[in-house]
């Protein structure tokens, strides 16, 4: 399930916000234009990437999907008593709903990302083949269960990717935030066709990256 989100605004507040505009950005250690001009070129970046995965032909996009499920296989091995949360393809994204559904057979647990709220980390609810799903944020569909979990392994689909293992995601901030959060944290994988590769995302204090990224072609490790 991608988060179809793409208002990039800041995250997150070391205090109130309140007098911000009244504080020179100098005081503050702030490049206040350095961070507008990473803000527009994401977005630009973004709206580039998307696309031209959704112009990519179905036949291949199904093609490198199947590639991608192949090295997951590999870089995961034996499933058995873990608990993997996917996602649900939107706008092109790789298509793993046939792994997804494979992980229960061989002794997993599967589950799908539910949204809370913007920049408010996701809650994972259970989900095998043939469950009802609804709705969700974005029309997004979504477990309609109360079985809320904690993945051992997140896998979340990439807009695009930097060989650093940064990840441009739809600007929402959903699996930053997660990640941030974990108690324990999970094992973070990112989806993607190499297409989507970019020099650096310019990462920013909040941008947490992933173990691993998976493409057709390659397995980039952090």
């Amino acid at each position: 399930m991608a988060m179809a989100d793409d208002d990039e605004s800041p995250r997150g507040y070391a205090s109130p916000p309140c007098f911000m505009h009244e504080v020179d950005p100098d005081y503050m250690g702030i490049d206040m234009q350095q961070e507008a001009d990473v803000l527009r070129w994401r977005h630009n970046q973004r709206r580039q990437l998307i696309k031209a995965r959704l112009a990519m032909p179905a036949a291949e996009r199904q093609a490198h999907s199947e590639a991608i499920m192949w090295r997951l296989d590999e870089i995961l091995g034996d499933l058995t008593g873990k608990t993997i949360s996917a996602y649900w393809p939107i706008r092109g994204e790789p298509d793993l709903r046939f792994w997804l559904e494979s992980v229960v057979p061989r002794g997993g647990r599967s589950a799908l990302p539910v949204v809370m709220g913007h920049g408010v980390p996701l809650i994972f609810r259970l989900w095998r083949k043939g469950e009802v799903l609804e709705r969700g944020v974005r029309n997004i569909p979504t477990p309609t269960n109360d079985l809320v979990v904690e993945p051992d392994i997140i896998i979340a689909p990439v807009v695009g990717f930097d060989r650093q293992c940064y990840r441009l995601g739809y600007g929402g901030g959903y699996y930053d935030a997660t990640i941030s959060a974990a108690a324990t944290r999970p094992r973070f994988i990112g989806i993607g066709f190499a297409a989507s590769e970019v020099a650096t995302i310019y990462p920013q204090e909040h941008d947490v990256p992933l173990d691993v990224i998976v493409t057709e072609r390659e397995t980039i490790w952090r």
